[in-house]
């Protein structure tokens, strides 16, 4: 993305760019030809996409041959990041804990799912000390 931009990807968008994080690099056969099953897409439409992906600073392309092969400029991460973000502040006034109690409530979440957020958060809990808890043993002393 341009500096200084954040930029949501369409669902086609991301589609595309999963695509590319695993390639590494490819061409718009290449795509159209991973996709295929998934979602058929005409020859065009990828090109299309990749090249508004270069425009918006996701992608960089060269030339091989007479052939235009595409890599990924962003880490899949950080757009994961900025979608995430944008999604908390839209739906959930920036609160991740209500995002996490609306995936548990409204069963988003199978048993193994949320077994594995219960062990993410207890291990998180083990190794990084909270804020409150900093703030508190300091004014203790």
């Amino acid at each position: 993305m341009k500096k200084g931009t954040r930029k949501e990807l369409s669902p086609l968008q991301s589609l595309v760019m999963k695509t590319l994080w695993e390639r590494g690099e490819a061409t718009v056969a290449d795509v159209q030809a991973d996709l295929k099953d998934d979602r058929p897409i005409a020859h065009n439409t990828v090109a299309t996409v990749l090249s508004r992906l270069v425009n918006d600073g996701v992608l960089s392309v060269r030339r091989d041959g007479r052939t235009n092969v595409y890599r990924p400029v962003v880490a899949e991460t950080a757009v994961k990041r900025t979608m995430v973000s944008n999604l908390l502040s839209r739906l959930f006034e920036g609160n991740a804990s209500a995002l996490v109690h609306h995936l548990v409530s409204e069963g988003e979440l199978n048993p193994q799912e949320l077994e594995d957020l219960a062990r993410l958060v207890a291990d998180n809990r083990s190794t990084k000390p909270t804020k409150n808890s900093d703030s508190h043993d300091s004014s203790d002393q």
